[in-house]
């Protein structure tokens, strides 16, 4: 699995690692049961901090799409699959714009369970 970055992006490298996979799983190129390459090695390829790299791995752990564990490395869970990846790339999408705009997590949950409606 490639993982890209952009240095001159305002996004945090962190935030694009965790996108990057994201975006994999959602293309198909990843799925569940994949190992994700070592961090190690990530940061050397992208010349970023490795704890970066990690910040995205546990971004993803948070979310449920990866298992991380310490000497087995991430490994891609059953809830990476293309749909979930996208819904969870669209919730993160929700959650930086509602961030822009002021807004607290009840105008969120409430738009949310009106669009649901």
């Amino acid at each position: 699995m490639l993982i890209r970055v952009d240095p001159s992006s305002p996004v945090p490298l962190g935030d694009q690692v965790a996108a990057s996979v994201r975006r994999a799983v959602a293309d198909g190129h990843a799925a569940p049961g994949d190992r994700l390459p070592p961090a190690r090695e990530v940061a050397a390829s992208l010349e970023i901090n490795v704890h970066t790299v990690l910040r995205g791995y546990q971004q993803l752990r948070d979310e449920g799409l990866v298992d991380l564990r310490r000497g087995r490395g991430a490994v891609l869970t059953a809830r990476a699959t293309g749909e979930r990846a996208e819904l969870d790339r669209k919730a993160a999408e929700l959650a930086a714009l509602a961030r822009r705009l002021g807004l607290g997590e009840s105008d969120v949950l409430g738009a949310v369970r009106a669009a649901l409606r």
